[in-house]
């Protein structure tokens, strides 16, 4: 759930805090006051692309920050693989972008990037925006709409592609045509030719180059070693000597008190230190050489491997790989027959796999439509129309169909008004139709995501998602208003809901009702966000009612929709 969201020099937004609660939050005001402005902000702490054009003018950076209560294994996965350290019970996303551009991204006060907010999104809000209702019916998203509802897995569809698709384009490699197939033999018998003439071994060239600093220093090397060791322990006044000649004087005290025998094993263990280090030095710098011809050969090996790393890296065991990789290419290429016959029978194996994976999921898919469209046209009927809604999955299992999703299509049709026959939403709907089937989709879906969370017993989820809707009721009045605000009211029984409006029928649902407000001031415009009580919302009502100048008449009808809906 989204507790609080704070916006700092954004858009015409100067300094806006605004506290949210459980329930239905509606967001009204005049058009142009930033209602939109709001739901943008919070849309970029859950990753969308900032621009700096949307910094305040005259000012250096926009900051976006927000506080949810979240508690979820999943989000608790995320933030882990990632580095960050996970609240109690809340969560803390902070996003500054700068009039020059940059950005910095923070959750809970820790540095973060832009896709570890697309990560936590799913988890934490959905944004349903005015221009969505057309996005959302292209293939893919009509697709995606139909498995969250049904809850596909779909992993093991894309790993049986995955092995299908990787065996199939190893037999194209080796059936190229022969010109090709001469070309890349001369290539790859090159390439394993330098690679193996260089006999690498893992790590060599850090060897190398920490050889190369004792081989290029050797004279500094030295010097330090034997002054070291000439200090603790072969000097006239050696650490060695020096702790010696203490221990003896220690002796000849312990003769009188017994409080420094403990002090005398002490000087005895660091005496014990202090030597071997001298002698450990000692042994070090026996093994130093100043040898410029040993140098040159490591500085000539070391540029024989970077030659290597820049054609065939970026390090040497990216080398190494691909040598070996080449090795298995080139004895494919010899036993190509063979070869190709192992392939083929894998391939045949692999399309097996695949056909029962997506044959599965395509009969799940099948069942989930009948069940979608069924739940989806009752809700739609709830909000003010006499519509026919189906689900249709068409797609035949031939391989040119197949994909990493399987090989289905789903297509949403309506018949918005009787009599008439089913067509694709996207294209007969109206504006307002779009809005309400949109929302009905939604709130379906939503239901069946949160009843599975429920089920396996999670704790958060994907179905306790802050729900937000920027203007769903675009291109709708009157009655079919007034069923979307129930609809509202019912979907923010169970979760958090925010959304902006233009209707008074719906604004008349609210739980929280908040008021965005643009005034000059100082010669700026500034955008102020209030939270209103019971009579200030008549008013706001009663505004949206009749306009600017509020009249007897459409005050008192607002207290009715207020005490009708409450």
């Amino acid at each position: 759930m989204l507790l609080e969201l704070r916006v700092e020099n954004y858009a015409v937004i100067d300094n806006v805090a605004v506290e949210f609660a459980p329930g239905l939050n509606l967001l009204t005001g005049e058009t142009g006051a930033g209602k939109s402005i709001l739901i943008d902000a919070l849309a970029l702490l859950l990753g969308d692309k900032a621009s700096a054009e949307a910094v305040r003018h005259g000012t250096e950076k926009a900051t976006v920050s927000a506080v949810f209560e979240a508690e979820s294994k999943a989000l608790d996965e995320v933030m882990e693989a990632n580095g960050i350290d996970s609240g109690e019970a809340q969560l803390i996303l902070r996003r500054e972008i700068s009039a020059g551009g940059k950005g910095r991204v923070f959750v809970n006060n820790q540095p973060a990037t832009v896709t570890v907010l697309r990560l936590l999104a799913p988890h934490l809000a959905v944004i349903h925006a005015q221009n969505e209702a057309v996005l959302a019916f292209d293939a893919a998203s009509r697709l995606a709409l139909l498995d969250s509802f049904a809850g596909s897995d779909l992993a093991p569809i894309a790993d049986a592609f995955a092995a299908w698709n990787g065996v199939r384009n190893r037999i194209a490699e080796l059936e190229r045509d022969e010109q090709d197939r001469l070309r890349l033999l001369d290539l790859w018998n090159f390439q394993r030719k330098e690679i193996a003439g260089a006999s690498l071994k893992p790590e060599e060239d850090v060897k190398l180059e920490a050889e190369k600093q004792v081989l290029a220093n050797s004279e500094r090397i030295l010097s330090s070693a034997m002054g070291a060791y000439d200090a603790l322990y072969e000097g006239n006044v050696s650490a060695s000597a020096l702790i010696r000649s203490a221990a003896k004087q220690l002796e000849e005290l312990l003769r009188f008190d017994e409080k420094f025998r403990e002090s005398l094993a002490q000087l005895d263990s660091a005496r014990i230190t202090v030597e071997d280090i001298g002698q450990l030095l000692r042994d070090y710098a026996e093994d130093v050489e100043a040898s410029p011809e040993r140098l040159a050969e490591v500085e000539d090996r070391l540029a024989a491997l970077d030659r290597l790393k820049r054609k065939y890296g970026p390090t040497l065991q990216d080398v190494i790989a691909l040598g070996e990789e080449i090795e298995r290419k080139l004895n494919e290429m010899e036993n190509k027959d063979e070869v190709l016959r192992k392939l083929r029978t894998e391939l045949s194996r692999a399309a097996a796999r695949y056909l029962a994976a997506a044959r599965n999921l395509s009969r799940h898919r099948y069942e989930a439509a009948r069940k979608l469209e069924k739940q989806v046209e009752s809700e739609i009927n709830e909000l003010a129309m006499k519509a026919r809604f189906k689900v249709e999955v068409s797609g035949a299992d031939e391989e040119r169909n197949w994909t990493s999703n399987g090989f289905d299509a789903v297509q949403y049709l309506i018949s918005a008004n009787p009599g008439e026959p089913l067509g694709p939403v996207e294209e007969i709907a109206s504006g307002g139709e779009l809005s309400r089937v949109m929302l009905a989709l939604k709130t379906t879906i939503d239901a069946a995501v949160s009843k599975r969370v429920r089920q396996n017993g999670a704790k958060g989820g994907a179905g306790q998602r802050t729900l937000v809707f920027d203007e769903i009721d675009s291109g709708i009045g009157g009655r079919a208003a007034e069923a979307v605000g129930k609809k509202l009211k019912q979907l923010a029984a169970t979760k958090q809901v925010l959304c902006v409006t233009h209707l008074p029928q719906i604004a008349s649902f609210a739980d929280q009702h908040y008021l965005i407000e643009k005034k000059e001031t100082g010669g700026r415009t500034k955008t102020s966000v209030r939270q209103l009580d019971t009579e200030e919302r008549t008013r706001e009502l009663a505004r949206m009612i009749s306009g600017a100048k509020l009249t007897d008449t459409s005050l008192a009808h607002a207290e009715q929709m207020l005490k009708t809906n409450r």
